[in-house]
Protein backbone atom coordinates (compact mmCIF):
# COMPACT_ATOMS: atom_id res chain seq x y z
CA UNK A 1 0.00 0.00 0.00
CA UNK A 2 0.98 4.08 -0.69
CA UNK A 3 0.68 5.46 2.31
CA UNK A 4 0.84 9.33 0.65
CA UNK A 5 1.33 10.64 -2.71
CA UNK A 6 3.60 13.82 -2.42
CA UNK A 7 6.15 14.25 0.38
CA UNK A 8 7.25 18.11 0.94
CA UNK A 9 10.21 19.31 3.09
CA UNK A 10 9.62 22.79 4.06
CA UNK A 11 12.44 25.37 5.60
CA UNK A 12 10.18 28.04 6.89
CA UNK A 13 7.14 27.75 8.90
CA UNK A 14 5.55 30.04 5.93
CA UNK A 15 5.87 27.61 3.73
CA UNK A 16 4.71 24.71 5.41
CA UNK A 17 1.55 26.65 6.24
CA UNK A 18 1.25 27.35 3.13
CA UNK A 19 1.32 23.35 1.82
CA UNK A 20 -0.91 22.82 4.51
CA UNK A 21 -3.67 25.51 2.76
CA UNK A 22 -2.71 24.06 -1.18
CA UNK A 23 -3.61 20.77 0.35
CA UNK A 24 -6.96 21.31 1.85
CA UNK A 25 -7.33 19.09 4.87
CA UNK A 26 -5.32 16.13 2.33
CA UNK A 27 -1.83 17.49 3.52
CA UNK A 28 -0.67 16.17 7.27
CA UNK A 29 2.08 17.74 9.26
CA UNK A 30 4.92 15.10 10.11
CA UNK A 31 7.94 14.78 12.26
CA UNK A 32 9.53 11.39 13.29
CA UNK A 33 6.63 9.60 11.72
CA UNK A 34 6.77 7.00 15.23
CA UNK A 35 2.91 7.50 16.10
CA UNK A 36 1.66 8.06 11.99
CA UNK A 37 3.05 5.65 10.34
CA UNK A 38 2.23 2.95 12.69
CA UNK A 39 -1.47 3.65 12.70
CA UNK A 40 -1.23 3.93 9.32
CA UNK A 41 -0.17 0.73 8.66
CA UNK A 42 -2.25 -0.99 11.63
CA UNK A 43 -5.48 0.87 9.92
CA UNK A 44 -4.68 -0.53 6.58
CA UNK A 45 -5.16 3.39 5.67
CA UNK A 46 -3.15 5.90 4.14
CA UNK A 47 -1.83 8.59 5.95
CA UNK A 48 -2.54 11.58 4.07
CA UNK A 49 -2.49 12.31 0.09
CA UNK A 50 0.72 14.49 1.46
CA UNK A 51 3.19 14.62 3.69
CA UNK A 52 5.19 17.71 5.38
CA UNK A 53 7.80 17.04 7.03
CA UNK A 54 8.97 19.87 9.76
CA UNK A 55 12.12 18.41 10.83
CA UNK A 56 13.77 20.68 8.01
CA UNK A 57 12.74 24.18 9.42
CA UNK A 58 15.50 24.85 11.49
CA UNK A 59 13.85 27.27 13.75
CA UNK A 60 11.84 24.15 15.09
CA UNK A 61 14.82 21.74 15.78
CA UNK A 62 16.80 23.63 18.83
CA UNK A 63 16.75 24.33 21.98
CA UNK A 64 16.62 27.75 23.30
CA UNK A 65 16.25 30.34 26.39
CA UNK A 66 14.14 33.33 25.73
CA UNK A 67 12.65 36.05 28.37
CA UNK A 68 13.02 33.51 30.68
CA UNK A 69 11.89 30.32 29.73
CA UNK A 70 13.65 27.11 28.15
CA UNK A 71 11.81 26.91 24.28
CA UNK A 72 12.05 23.40 22.75
CA UNK A 73 10.88 23.21 18.67
CA UNK A 74 8.32 21.09 17.73
CA UNK A 75 10.86 19.11 15.80
CA UNK A 76 13.27 18.04 18.62
CA UNK A 77 13.60 14.67 19.52
CA UNK A 78 13.78 12.85 22.51
CA UNK A 79 17.23 12.28 22.19
CA UNK A 80 18.25 16.09 21.52
CA UNK A 81 16.50 16.30 25.00
CA UNK A 82 18.36 13.65 26.85
CA UNK A 83 21.28 14.65 25.69
CA UNK A 84 20.54 18.31 26.66
CA UNK A 85 22.81 19.75 30.07
CA UNK A 86 20.46 22.48 30.63
CA UNK A 87 17.52 20.37 30.78
CA UNK A 88 19.44 18.37 33.22
CA UNK A 89 19.77 20.75 35.36
CA UNK A 90 16.25 22.95 34.46
CA UNK A 91 14.35 20.54 33.86
CA UNK A 92 15.12 17.19 35.24
CA UNK A 93 11.87 15.18 35.15
CA UNK A 94 12.13 16.30 31.24
CA UNK A 95 14.87 14.49 30.61
CA UNK A 96 14.06 11.69 32.65
CA UNK A 97 10.19 10.87 30.69
CA UNK A 98 11.94 11.38 27.67
CA UNK A 99 14.87 8.63 27.96
CA UNK A 100 12.51 5.93 28.55
CA UNK A 101 10.20 6.11 25.46
CA UNK A 102 10.92 3.52 22.95
CA UNK A 103 14.50 2.57 22.37
CA UNK A 104 17.61 4.90 21.20
CA UNK A 105 16.26 4.42 17.60
CA UNK A 106 13.05 5.90 18.42
CA UNK A 107 14.34 8.28 20.34
CA UNK A 108 16.68 9.53 17.68
CA UNK A 109 14.09 10.33 15.58
CA UNK A 110 10.93 10.84 17.50
CA UNK A 111 9.61 14.09 18.54
CA UNK A 112 8.64 15.82 21.89
CA UNK A 113 5.94 17.82 19.87
CA UNK A 114 5.01 14.47 18.25
CA UNK A 115 4.11 13.40 21.50
CA UNK A 116 2.13 16.36 22.45
CA UNK A 117 0.15 16.54 19.07
CA UNK A 118 -0.84 12.64 19.45
CA UNK A 119 -2.93 13.77 22.64
CA UNK A 120 -2.47 10.34 24.56
CA UNK A 121 -2.56 10.75 28.16
CA UNK A 122 -0.14 7.92 28.99
CA UNK A 123 2.44 10.40 27.03
CA UNK A 124 5.64 10.67 29.17
CA UNK A 125 6.88 13.79 27.81
CA UNK A 126 3.31 15.03 28.08
CA UNK A 127 3.15 14.29 31.84
CA UNK A 128 6.22 16.41 32.26
CA UNK A 129 5.39 18.79 30.35
CA UNK A 130 1.93 19.21 32.78
CA UNK A 131 4.01 19.46 35.77
CA UNK A 132 6.06 22.15 34.24
CA UNK A 133 3.18 24.60 33.47
CA UNK A 134 4.50 24.59 29.82
CA UNK A 135 2.85 26.24 27.19
CA UNK A 136 2.38 25.39 23.59
CA UNK A 137 2.86 27.56 20.52
CA UNK A 138 0.56 26.34 17.90
CA UNK A 139 -0.94 27.84 14.40
CA UNK A 140 -4.21 27.22 14.93
CA UNK A 141 -7.72 28.04 13.01
CA UNK A 142 -4.88 30.88 11.22
CA UNK A 143 -4.05 32.16 14.29
CA UNK A 144 -0.31 32.02 15.67
CA UNK A 145 -0.11 32.22 19.55
CA UNK A 146 0.54 30.32 22.77
CA UNK A 147 -1.65 27.85 24.63
CA UNK A 148 -1.68 26.42 27.93
CA UNK A 149 -0.72 22.23 27.49
CA UNK A 150 -3.70 21.65 28.90
CA UNK A 151 -5.74 23.44 25.89
CA UNK A 152 -4.68 20.79 24.01
CA UNK A 153 -6.00 18.23 25.28
CA UNK A 154 -9.66 17.56 24.53
CA UNK A 155 -9.66 13.44 25.34
CA UNK A 156 -7.51 10.50 24.96
CA UNK A 157 -6.01 10.70 21.12
CA UNK A 158 -8.64 14.00 20.71
CA UNK A 159 -6.30 17.22 20.07
CA UNK A 160 -7.55 20.30 19.32
CA UNK A 161 -4.75 21.31 16.94
CA UNK A 162 -5.61 19.55 13.38
CA UNK A 163 -2.80 17.86 11.94
CA UNK A 164 -3.94 18.61 8.56
CA UNK A 165 -4.85 22.29 8.93
CA UNK A 166 -2.49 23.47 12.30
CA UNK A 167 0.86 23.45 13.38
CA UNK A 168 2.47 22.79 16.54
CA UNK A 169 5.42 25.08 16.41
CA UNK A 170 7.35 25.22 20.27
CA UNK A 171 6.85 24.50 24.01
CA UNK A 172 8.04 27.06 27.01
CA UNK A 173 8.46 26.58 30.67
CA UNK A 174 10.33 28.40 33.37
CA UNK A 175 13.47 26.29 34.59
CA UNK A 176 14.32 25.72 37.44
CA UNK A 177 15.83 28.42 40.00
CA UNK A 178 17.91 27.12 43.12
CA UNK A 179 15.45 25.64 45.75
CA UNK A 180 13.03 23.87 42.78
CA UNK A 181 13.29 20.81 41.43
CA UNK A 182 11.37 18.23 39.39
CA UNK A 183 11.29 14.12 39.20
CA UNK A 184 10.04 11.69 36.93
CA UNK A 185 9.54 8.03 37.43
CA UNK A 186 7.15 5.48 35.62
CA UNK A 187 6.18 1.78 35.64
CA UNK A 188 6.24 -0.22 32.84
CA UNK A 189 4.83 -3.76 31.47
CA UNK A 190 7.72 -5.29 29.85
CA UNK A 191 6.29 -7.19 27.41
CA UNK A 192 6.01 -6.76 23.63
CA UNK A 193 5.14 -2.90 23.24
CA UNK A 194 6.49 -1.33 26.28
CA UNK A 195 3.41 0.20 27.20
CA UNK A 196 3.28 2.96 30.46
CA UNK A 197 1.25 1.53 33.55
CA UNK A 198 1.46 4.59 35.13
CA UNK A 199 3.98 7.77 34.96
CA UNK A 200 4.40 10.31 37.56
CA UNK A 201 6.14 13.92 37.27
CA UNK A 202 6.61 16.36 40.28
CA UNK A 203 7.68 20.02 40.41
CA UNK A 204 8.37 21.33 43.87
CA UNK A 205 9.49 24.61 45.55
CA UNK A 206 10.95 24.21 49.01
CA UNK A 207 11.27 27.59 51.59
CA UNK A 208 14.28 29.44 52.13
CA UNK A 209 15.18 26.92 55.07
CA UNK A 210 14.70 23.87 52.59
CA UNK A 211 12.78 22.28 55.08
CA UNK A 212 9.32 23.30 54.23
CA UNK A 213 7.03 22.25 50.63
CA UNK A 214 6.22 26.21 49.50
CA UNK A 215 4.52 24.84 46.35
CA UNK A 216 4.49 21.69 44.06
CA UNK A 217 2.76 20.44 40.74
CA UNK A 218 1.97 16.84 40.75
CA UNK A 219 1.03 14.66 37.44
CA UNK A 220 0.36 11.16 37.62
CA UNK A 221 -1.37 9.66 33.95
CA UNK A 222 -2.97 7.70 32.86
CA UNK A 223 -5.56 8.56 35.28
CA UNK A 224 -8.45 10.80 32.91
CA UNK A 225 -9.13 11.11 29.61
CA UNK A 226 -6.49 13.93 29.52
CA UNK A 227 -2.92 14.58 31.52
CA UNK A 228 -4.15 16.35 34.21
CA UNK A 229 -2.91 18.07 37.76
CA UNK A 230 -4.05 16.44 41.26
CA UNK A 231 -4.97 19.48 42.73
CA UNK A 232 -5.64 17.72 45.91
CA UNK A 233 -2.64 15.86 45.85
CA UNK A 234 -0.71 19.12 45.70
CA UNK A 235 -2.79 20.94 48.11
CA UNK A 236 -2.35 18.63 50.50
CA UNK A 237 1.59 18.42 50.02
CA UNK A 238 1.88 22.77 50.92
CA UNK A 239 3.42 24.29 53.85
CA UNK A 240 4.23 20.43 55.16
CA UNK A 241 7.87 19.54 56.15
CA UNK A 242 9.54 17.72 53.53
CA UNK A 243 10.29 14.72 54.98
CA UNK A 244 9.36 10.57 54.90
CA UNK A 245 6.51 11.10 56.82
CA UNK A 246 5.00 13.75 55.04
CA UNK A 247 5.69 11.90 51.38
CA UNK A 248 4.04 8.82 53.09
CA UNK A 249 1.12 10.39 53.83
CA UNK A 250 -0.05 12.11 50.88
CA UNK A 251 1.07 9.12 48.82
CA UNK A 252 -1.37 7.23 51.08
CA UNK A 253 -3.97 9.93 50.42
CA UNK A 254 -3.40 10.28 46.38
CA UNK A 255 -4.73 6.57 46.56
CA UNK A 256 -7.99 8.06 48.10
CA UNK A 257 -8.44 10.97 45.38
CA UNK A 258 -6.82 9.06 42.28
CA UNK A 259 -9.41 6.50 40.66
CA UNK A 260 -7.23 4.53 37.22
CA UNK A 261 -9.71 2.46 35.71
CA UNK A 262 -8.64 -1.48 34.66
CA UNK A 263 -7.16 -1.25 31.31
CA UNK A 264 -7.00 -4.37 29.42
CA UNK A 265 -3.39 -3.44 28.05
CA UNK A 266 -1.67 -1.32 31.08
CA UNK A 267 -2.78 -3.10 34.49
CA UNK A 268 -5.78 -3.66 36.61
CA UNK A 269 -7.41 -0.47 38.42
CA UNK A 270 -6.33 -2.52 41.60
CA UNK A 271 -2.49 -2.67 40.88
CA UNK A 272 -2.41 0.86 39.09
CA UNK A 273 -4.50 2.06 42.45
CA UNK A 274 -1.34 0.82 44.30
CA UNK A 275 1.60 1.69 42.11
CA UNK A 276 0.34 5.41 42.83
CA UNK A 277 2.02 5.61 46.14
CA UNK A 278 5.07 3.83 44.65
CA UNK A 279 5.42 6.61 42.29
CA UNK A 280 5.10 9.43 44.33
CA UNK A 281 7.05 8.17 46.92
CA UNK A 282 10.12 7.59 44.14
CA UNK A 283 9.37 11.20 42.42
CA UNK A 284 9.03 13.28 45.87
CA UNK A 285 12.06 11.92 47.54
CA UNK A 286 13.59 12.50 44.08
CA UNK A 287 12.55 15.61 43.89
CA UNK A 288 12.99 16.82 47.44
CA UNK A 289 16.23 15.32 47.53
CA UNK A 290 17.01 17.89 44.33
CA UNK A 291 15.28 20.87 45.23
CA UNK A 292 18.00 20.83 48.31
Amino acid sequence: MKYWNHYHTPTTIDEAIDLLGRYSGQGRIVAGGTDLLVDARADGVPAAEALIDITHIPDLCQISESDGRIVIGAGVTHAQIVASARLKEAAACLVESCGVVGGPQVRNVATLGGNVAHALPAGDGTISLVALDAEVEAVHDGERRWLPIAAVYRGAGDSLLDPTRDLLLRLRFTPCVPGEATAFSRIMRPQGVALPIMGCAVWLRLDDSRTTIADARVVIAPVAPTPVRATEVEAALLGQAADETTIDRVASYAQTTLHPRTSKYRATSEYRQEMIAVLLRRTLTSAIARAR
